[in-house]
């Protein structure tokens, strides 16, 4: 089981290339799709999703031709976007049963046992009368989990699962995605690396539409082993340390400022070896493909 991509293109009519002949492979599990915010994440997920048209390329999930059998893969598709309406009004419970009768369950018990086992499984049937307004944001994303698995889908998409989300909802919502990737592919395109780095087996990062890594986490951590060096400055110093320092990231710590900087030379002038994390993989990344 697996997502086939290659030479996907696709530019609107505004002249933006969201993506540029990208060619990747998505294997059975978690897979993490990094980016910042404009990179091309989305464009690839509505494609896949079939919601939208490439200008070329194509897309295979096994020996489905996802851009020409879009019945099929819809099928098997369960699919969060990004920004996901609900209606305030309604009740959860009877909103999953209509989101069933349009996946095609027409048997009424059938899907009664559908929105019951996944309520069950979101940890929101206590919540099933309750209208959808008055859910927290983690409530309403783990409700879109929900009506994505009716038919107990084979790919699962979700976009920026977690933006918003306050810490113990971004656990839960991490848990219940880590189940379903036992069982299935779930794509998670997100531009928050920590959600990639504790959920993921397998990675891509992109930007301007163009693959610039795909890789095991683990590995391109270890990859970046003795490269990564940190040291506190003040402000004032900062645009040396870029003038001179490939700079990953600089962030205010205990009133001063924290560089982390790649080098792969050892490095005196106060600076101290960083354990890698994977959000220096994303901005060394990030940053070679901006030059």
């Amino acid at each position: 089981m697996s997502i086939i991509i290659k030479n996907l293109s696709k530019t609107y009519s505004n002249g933006v290339k969201a993506l540029n002949n990208l060619s990747l492979e998505i294997p059975k599990g978690m897979f993490g799709l990094l980016g910042p915010n404009g990179a091309g994440k989305s464009t690839l997920m509505r494609t896949i999703a079939t919601l939208q048209e490439a200008d070329e390329g194509s897309v295979f999930f096994d020996e489905i031709d996802v851009l020409k059998q879009k019945l099929e893969i819809r099928k098997i598709l369960g699919y969060l976007p990004q920004d996901f309406g609900l209606d305030p009004k309604a009740q959860a419970d009877d909103m999953l049963d209509y989101f069933a009768v349009l996946k095609g369950i027409s048997n009424s018990k059938q899907r009664k046992e559908t929105v019951k086992y996944l309520l069950n499984q979101t940890n929101l049937y206590e919540k099933r009368k309750k209208k959808l307004g008055t859910f927290s944001g983690g409530m309403k994303q783990r409700f879109g989990i929900a009506q994505a698995l009716i038919g107990d889908p084979k790919l699962l998409i979700v976009d920026e699962p977690t933006a918003g989300l306050d810490p113990s909802e971004r656990v839960r919502f991490h848990n219940l995605l880590s189940e379903i990737g036992e069982q299935t592919i779930v794509i998670l395109s997100t531009h928050i690396v920590d959600d990639v780095s504790e959920l993921c087996s397998k990675m891509a990062i992109i930007n301007k539409g163009e693959l610039l890594f795909v890789g095991e986490p683990f590995k391109a951590l270890e990859a970046m082993n003795g490269k990564v060096w940190k040291k506190l400055i003040t402000k004032a110093e900062l645009p040396a340390i870029k003038a001179h320092y490939h700079l990953l990231t600089s962030k205010l710590f205990i009133g001063k400022t924290e560089v982390r900087v790649f080098s792969e030379q050892a490095l005196d002038n106060g600076f101290s070896p960083a354990d890698p994390n994977l959000e220096d993989v994303y901005f060394l990344n990030i940053a070679g493909g901006n030059e």
